[in-house]
């Protein structure tokens, strides 16, 4: 097999790492290639053009056009030694060109892994006593050849050499694959150029380019691979996107403190200056970290590097003299050390003449004239939509949601009113995929979403999910998705016959309702639709009550409530009227569910159209019943229990039958009845305890014949678990 010309430079590197960084580097400066060969997806060659105004970390974006979700990232950081590469070549205006499968034969196929993940600069590490291959390639390997790349170069291909040998049985067919590519790559520039060619890429690898087998053979096995369009662009990474938490197959665990060895590596004072960086984080939360601090904790790190016999302190000596003399043993600051720094916060940025679809390029327009750029960290937002800047930023992130690129989160902990929303707004580099699968919707952010909103109000076959596309309409302010909705609304509303379902759908409606007029719509567009199906909910909700499950009642309850909310928004009081003419109905039904039935007689007490006198009597009714008593007490409960608690009738009422149950009879009752008091606020379940522990003289006398002091306390015991009293 004929082995590979003497003009062909082959680089081992480790990926993201520094000192695989500085030998690339130093290699290129010193051969002086005609032609570079980057480990990468071909299909990217023409974005190498761009190199120059691109501030990394930086990723590689490749999609299927047919099917742009299917995508894939090839990040780089400024240590990377693919990255150095790039610039060399783009600063000498050399040749750069990916070698390695194309991208159209891994996007989306499940393509057979190899059995075993091999690390083999960890092998070499750990075989050397190292736990950090990173750490083992700067004190063994750079510390002692950094004056000559290519030798260095060379003592990393036998020691692959070795290792392939030794592990052949561990490499899989994908990666096979991929090196008769990179073999058919090397054959073309070896036919194109006449001059030195610089091959950077896993030194796995190296073994497998260092003789060249026949063009057929390798033909072979590449055929039948899929083939694909592809589009790509570049787009901006961040270092937390680059650790292994984040899901990255080649990613690292420190890429904070990767760029830090490569910031600081001609200066040679890491150690010092890293410290120096730990104090001024810790500084930044109000925690305490000096000058002598630090200095101490240089002294810290070096005595331990020379104990483990190393020549310089690495991560693990820096991070246990951190823990040591600036956290003073706490974790909880060196995990913020470790976020901060270890991990890095920093977010790369891509240059305008960067190929970009026009959505994307309409989403950066809009970032920029709505001053919201991306960021890496989580930002809270509180928008007051009164103003118009506040107000366009709420329209983009809630049509960017619309389009499943969810760059903000509506922060529901936040108590706001009408006028006013919270968000948490956080860019993931990884949302730059869902930003190109949205651009098949429209050109522009506006144009897409008000695309996704019109069919998903098309395909709507339920009332709620017609309501659901109503209220983002509206959120978005599209008058053409609105009036699709709209009618989309009346279309299943008009097909539904099930009483539950109308109602369900009214919680929507009734927030859209609440906040149509901030966004701009006809208040009246949106109020007819919702008392139109409160006025056919209310028509079938009697009926829908009868014969039913516990689950289905459950929703009947929440469906109550939701119409309850409704029905306080309708502009007119004959809407008003058909919805309590419909809860009347209801608890007229002696064969209703006892849950929405005792919710029912609750809801209509507290409007006052049910009197105290005409709730004891069918709460008295509904206990003295064997079948459905527990039912309705818990439907009843269901809310506050500040008006419970101060109606001496109805409170002993309840109290007398609970007190009347058996020990089996009140087991079976305690779960619905802990869910209905769980609602209670602590102060209420505190009233209602403390009325229970004293036997409040207030509370109507109900004659239950001999008392049973020891069933009595068993039961009062009980009582005291379900409500959260401490005796």
């Amino acid at each position: 097999m004929p082995k590979l010309p003497d003009r062909v430079t082959l680089l081992g590197i480790r990926h993201h790492g520094p000192g695989s960084a500085r030998m690339v580097a130093a290699a290129l400066a010193a051969v002086q290639p005609e032609l570079v060969l980057v480990e990468g997806p071909p299909e990217a060659d023409g974005l190498v053009a761009h190199v120059g105004g691109l501030t990394p970390p930086v990723a590689l974006l490749l999609h299927d056009e047919s099917d742009p979700a299917t995508a894939a990232f090839w990040p780089f950081a400024g240590f990377s030694p693919e990255w150095q590469a790039l610039r060399w070549a783009d600063e000498n205006q050399v040749p750069l060109r990916f070698f390695d499968l194309a991208a159209a034969a891994t996007l989306g196929e499940d393509d057979e892994p190899d059995r075993v993940a091999i690390d083999p600069l960890g092998l070499l590490a750990e075989a050397a006593g190292f736990d950090d291959p990173e750490r083992w390639w700067e004190d063994v390997v750079e510390h002692h050849a950094a004056a000559d790349p290519i030798g260095l170069a060379q003592a990393v291909a036998e020691a692959m050499t070795a290792l392939r040998d030794e592990f052949a049985d561990h490499v899989g067919q994908r990666t096979l694959r991929r090196e008769a590519a990179m073999r058919q790559a090397l054959r073309k520039g070896l036919k194109d150029v006449q001059g030195p060619i610089v091959v950077v890429c896993g030194a796995w690898h190296v073994p497998a380019l260092l003789e060249l087998p026949t063009a057929t053979a390798d033909s072979a096995l590449l055929k039948g691979l899929p083939k694909k369009k592809i589009s790509g662009t570049w787009v901006p990474w961040s270092h937390g996107r680059l650790a292994n938490a984040a899901g990255y197959g080649a990613g690292i665990a420190s890429p904070g403190w990767y760029a830090h060895l490569w910031e600081t590596a001609a200066a040679g004072d890491a150690v010092p200056r890293w410290f120096a960086r730990a104090c001024q984080v810790l500084r930044e939360e109000d925690l305490p970290a000096s000058t002598a601090s630090a200095v101490e904790a240089v002294r810290l790190a070096d005595a331990l590097a020379a104990m483990r016999g190393r020549p310089s302190p690495g991560l693990a000596e820096v991070s246990e003299a951190t823990l040591a003399v600036l956290c003073g043993g706490d974790d909880t600051p060196l995990r913020l050390v470790h976020e901060k720094l270890v991990v890095g916060e920093e977010l790369g940025m891509v240059g305008e003449g960067v190929p970009r679809s026009p959505l994307a390029a309409d989403l950066e327009r809009l970032q920029r004239r709505l001053r919201m750029p991306a960021a890496a960290i989580e930002k809270q937002m509180r928008l007051d939509l009164r103003k118009d800047m506040d107000r366009e930023r709420s329209k983009l992130l809630r049509r960017l949601r619309v389009l499943d690129v969810q760059w903000g989160e509506p922060d529901s902990t936040s108590s706001t009113g009408t006028f006013a929303e919270a968000w948490r707004v956080r860019w993931d580099p990884s949302l730059a995929v869902a930003v190109a699968a949205a651009a098949r919707h429209g050109t522009t952010v506006e144009a897409a979403a008000e695309q996704v909103l019109r069919q998903r109000a098309e395909e709507a076959d339920r009332v709620a999910k017609a309501a659901e596309v109503l209220w983002h309409s509206v959120g978005c302010e599209s008058p053409v998705a609105v009036a699709a909705a709209r009618r989309a609304l009346d279309r299943c509303a008009a097909a539904a016959t099930d009483a539950a379902e109308l109602l369900a759908a009214l919680p929507s409606l009734a927030s859209t309702v609440r906040y149509g007029s901030v966004r701009g719509t006809d208040p009246e567009l949106l109020r007819s639709a919702l008392h139109g199906l409160l006025a056919r909910g209310a028509v079938g909700l009697p009926l829908a009550c009868r014969n039913v499950d516990d689950d289905t009642a459950d929703q009947l309850v929440a469906a109550l409530d939701a119409a309850q909310d409704a029905a306080g928004l309708a502009a007119d009081d004959d809407h008003r009227a058909v919805w309590r003419d419909a809860l009347l109905r209801l608890v007229a039904l002696p064969d209703a569910h006892g849950l929405p039935a005792g919710r029912a007689t609750r809801l209509l007490w507290e409007s006052g159209d049910l009197d105290t006198d005409s709730v004891a009597a069918r709460l008295h009714r509904a206990v003295s019943a064997t079948a459905g008593a527990t039912a309705f007490v818990a439907g009843f409960l269901r809310g506050s229990a500040a008006l419970l608690a101060a109606d001496d009738r109805l409170f002993a009422l309840i109290d007398t039958w609970l007190t009347g149950l058996s020990g089996e009879a009140f087991a079976d009752a305690l779960p619905l009845l802990r869910r209905a008091v769980g609602e209670f606020s602590t102060a209420e379940r505190r009233t209602l305890g403390d009325r229970v522990m004293a036997g409040d003289s207030r509370a109507v006398t109900v004659p239950t014949g001999d008392w049973d002091t020891e069933r009595a306390e068993r039961l009062a015991a009980h009582v005291r678990d379900l409500i959260g009293a401490t005796a």
